[in-house]
């Protein structure tokens, strides 16, 4: 038979999928001699066996007052003794940290009687009063499901009748009237008397915790964090302790390095006479940790202690809730502190540094798509700016957008494209998907370990909290900052980095890399076996790939040379001739436009090699659709504009031609060079001669040349011996040597499973997983992310988008096929992939177990490419 219900002391932190995050960290340090408040953990399979039975599973209660009994005997105080009452928190805990996403209950206990109690105990009735209050709120709210914005209004309006400016200016008096309205609110909206049975209290908060498992907020944030939904949340029973007892008692969250910037020292919050959810919830805003140490010196110090021994004990940057009772501390959480990208790296390295991890632990401690976020936008130094106000830098990054008061609007205009920024009195868990969709968050109130703070530097997003000056009328749809007034649909910009609050739109600059993460990134390169190379089209993309950290242009798309307006004509004018003479000029127009392009990537990439795709689109993408085209040829010839009606009618006879119903199959890739060799031939002339002017100037340029869409044996061969009578009259030509390789991109079933065959003549392979998904799957992508694929994703028919991370039931098999065939032919055949899937960290996984060379992906993805492929080697090095 289970066990459902372990006592802090009986746990440790290895249980963490058992205990949840929160119960095992207390566990952990009630075992090291910390001072945590008693009490007990329901574990996370209790969680489950509810979810599945839609009841607690059989003997769970019983084990809960048991424990209950063990507590109370513990402390010498009952759960609803009116002499010596016992009061509890009940709060979620996941195995991994979902901050805010889950529900707590603060004070649970308290009734009629107890509340009088607490008040003799404490020799403080005004305290008793305002904990009762504030445990009928937040019951209210979380169990019985009330709005909590109806309890604020009656709050401002006792406020508001008294003349109190703070919650503490309220009297007993007021109090005590303010009790009375919360459960008249409570029996006019639930039918029900707010219940004075503790027992009956404690179990409807534990239903609660388990039933914030499955609530909406919780499902977002696990969906987009990739968290499993089967791992459940446990709940924490803790005897409560009061930072609410006047001037010597505190509240507060710290972090034991800064979770921006990951420079050591305590960073964080507190507030005297509080209690923890006026921290997290933004209602106040509080102090900073360093004033502590002038109003509070004895805490301070204590605290300072407690965060170097749990650092030394959990080899990390720790977060850490406390409450301080008459200048006692206690701990009620630890746990490893979430924090942004640039942290995470600088963290990393001191660590390193200062002995306490390893250079491997140090990179597997790396999320690379949090790494990602490095490159953070910000506000370009020599902008003008006319500053509005001045908030709390919450999270990194300069965002500008229109000004949304809504989560639901900033959802729906985000979806849309639109750039939106989403003020907020303070933002809830409910706000999430809002958050989600925004460019950024600007909040009045609430401090740095606030939700909007936590969350939006978990999305790697720009946040400005407790900013004060701001005055938000959501109901006017607008915030004023002294005599200025900002309007739903004004555009301002946020810099998340200072907490600057900016009028207008402003621009931005990317960042730099810092030293930490270079250093991090010399360490991967060291530990990886796979390679990183870049897609690039451009000198400039090849250049940036280069500084990156690329050694190599995995895929340079040679379609995309054509697309700009000063050649676009050429192209269009190749396409549209009627005769190979025709044509054929047409072509000499592009051979040096081409000639450059191609001279600046290899320049660029000097000593590593550059892939050069042949053309592969259908001809027509370069055409004017049709319908856009009839209209232009109406047009002309209501306007006697004969020349442009010929060009027209030109364009429109062409476009009817190439017009094809699956494009995709059609007329492409290696097909257009077998129908119009002269296409590729100059292509290559192009790729031969800057290869040679790059050799006469002393450089040192590595050819691939690609065949794409190769599906028969064949098709590939053709193309071989038309390249090579190419490079042979271009080495006559200029006198020097240009070695080259020549290979395919297998991108559809066929060449997969004849790969074999094709590696006789194929020097390299180079998987294109966009083409080789689509084919695999028979999806046409845009038609399948725009009607089916997200109703795939959210019925779990599939786990993941097979566009954004690779299929390795299906696409990965005809690549590992693919690579077995083909080596087995030709040993040394070079090997990579270059989708959208290299810069995918399970996709890199996959490719480094299936033994490619390497992996290619957009410049700005390479860092994280590198950073994958060493913590791929480090998952499945030999023993």
């Amino acid at each position: 038979m289970s066990r459902y219900v372990f006592p802090f002391e009986q746990g440790r932190a290895s249980q963490r999928e058992l205990l949840g995050g929160k119960g095992a960290g207390l566990s952990e340090m009630s075992f090291i001699g910390l001072p945590v408040p008693p009490g007990f953990t329901i574990t996370t399979e209790a969680c489950n066996r509810y979810q599945e039975m839609d009841r607690f599973p059989d003997g769970m209660m019983d084990e809960v007052w048991e424990n209950l009994d063990l507590l109370e005997k513990k402390l010498s105080r009952n759960l609803g003794d009116p002499q010596k009452p016992l009061l509890v928190s009940v709060r979620s805990g996941a195995p991994i940290s979902m901050p805010g996403m889950m529900d707590t209950v603060l004070n649970l206990g308290l009734n009629a009687e107890t509340v009088e109690g607490l008040a003799q105990l404490t020799h403080n009735r005004r305290f008793a009063l305002d904990s009762y209050r504030r445990f009928i709120q937040m019951f209210g709210n979380v169990v019985m499901h009330m709005e909590h914005s109806r309890f604020e209004r009656l709050l401002a309006d006792v406020k508001q009748e008294t003349g109190a400016r703070q919650d503490p200016d309220l009297k007993e008096t007021d109090l005590e009237e303010l009790i009375v309205r919360y459960k008249t609110l409570v029996r006019t909206e639930t039918g029900r008397e707010f219940p004075e049975n503790t027992r009956e209290q404690l179990e409807m908060a534990v239903k609660a915790v388990f039933d914030s498992w499955k609530n909406p907020r919780a499902i977002v944030y696990r969906r987009l964090n990739k968290i499993p939904e089967t791992l459940g949340t446990a709940v924490n029973v803790q005897s409560m302790v009061f930072g609410n007892m006047g001037s010597t008692s505190a509240t507060g969250v710290l972090f034991t390095r800064d979770p921006n910037t990951g420079v050591p020292g305590m960073y964080g919050e507190y507030l005297t006479n509080a209690q923890g959810e006026d921290v997290v919830a933004g209602i106040r805003t509080p102090k900073m940790i360093g004033e502590m140490a002038a109003e509070m010196p004895k805490t301070f110090q204590e605290l300072t202690d407690v965060c170097r021994l749990l650092e030394k004990h959990y080899r990390d940057m720790q977060d850490i809730e406390f409450t301080v009772e008459r200048e006692t501390l206690f701990l009620l959480q630890t746990r490893t502190g979430k924090r942004t990208a640039r942290a995470s790296v600088k963290i990393a390295v001191d660590l390193v540094a200062e002995g306490v991890i390893t250079r491997d632990e140090a990179l597997l401690r790396q999320d690379p798509d949090q790494v990602a976020r490095l490159l953070y936008r910000q506000i370009d130094p020599d902008a003008v700016l006319e500053v509005l106000a001045q908030g709390l830098p919450a999270s990194p990054g300069a965002a500008s957008g229109q000004v949304v008061f809504d989560a639901d609007e900033a959802e729906e205009r985000g979806n849309r494209g639109e750039s939106v920024i989403l003020v907020r009195p303070e933002t809830t868990p409910d706000d999430i998907h809002g958050i989600v969709a925004a460019e950024g968050v600007l909040t009045s109130r609430g401090g740095m370990t606030s939700h909007a703070a936590i969350v939006a530097r978990g999305m790697g997003k720009p946040a400005v909290t407790g900013c004060e000056a701001v005055r938000i009328s959501l109901d006017g749809r607008k915030f004023m900052v002294g005599d200025v007034t900002v309007v739903e649909n004004d555009v301002i910009t946020i810099d998340g980095g200072t907490g600057r609050v900016v009028i207008g739109l402003v621009s931005t600059v990317e960042p730099g890399l810092s030293e930490e993460f270079n250093t991090l990134l010399a360490w991967a390169d060291e530990t990886k076996t796979l390679g990183v190379e870049a897609n690039a089209d451009t000198p400039e993309d090849a250049q940036a790939a280069r500084d990156f950290g690329a050694h190599g242009v995995g895929l340079c798309r040679t379609e995309h040379m054509f697309m700009g307006q000063d050649r676009l004509p050429a192209m269009q004018n190749m396409i549209l001739a009627e005769t190979l003479a025709e044509r054929q000029q047409a072509l000499q127009k592009l051979l040096p436009m081409q000639q450059s392009d191609f001279y600046g990537i290899l320049k660029a990439m000097d000593g590593y090699p550059v892939t050069i795709r042949l053309l592969d689109p259908p001809l027509h993408e370069f055409l004017p659709n049709i319908v856009d085209t009839e209209k232009a040829l109406a047009l002309a010839q209501r306007e006697d504009r004969l020349e442009d009606a010929v060009h027209f009618e030109a364009i429109l006879r062409r476009s009817r031609l190439l017009f094809e119903f699956n494009p995709m199959l059609g007329f492409r890739g290696v097909r257009l060079g077998i129908v119009y060799p002269e296409i590729y031939a100059m292509q290559a002339q192009a790729i031969f001669q800057a290869q040679a002017d790059l050799v006469r100037e002393g450089r040192h340029p590595v050819v691939e040349v690609m065949i794409p869409l190769v599906g028969i044996v064949e098709e590939f061969t053709r193309m071989r011996d038309l390249i090579h009578e190419v490079n042979e009259a271009a080495q006559e030509k200029t006198g020097q040597h240009l070695p080259y390789k020549i290979g395919t991109m297998i991108e559809i079933p066929r060449a997969a499973l004849t790969a074999g065959a094709i590696a006789e003549s194929a020097e390299f392979f180079s998987f294109g997983t966009n083409d080789l998904t689509q084919t695999t799957f028979g999806f046409s992508r845009d038609d399948a992310e725009s009607k089916f694929l997200p109703h795939y994703l959210a019925e779990k028919i599939l786990t993941e988008n097979p566009f954004m991370v690779l299929d390795r039931e299906g696409v990965g098999r005809l690549i590992e096929l693919a690579v077995h065939d083909g080596r087995k032919t030709r040993p040394d055949l070079r090997v990579g992939i270059c989708g959208e899937h290299g810069g995918d960290p399970s996709s890199i996984e996959f490719c480094h177990l299936a033994g490619l060379d390497y992996v290619s992906a957009s410049p700005y993805r390479v860092p994280i490419a590198r950073l994958a492929a060493a913590q791929a080697y480090l998952k499945h090095q030999p023993a």
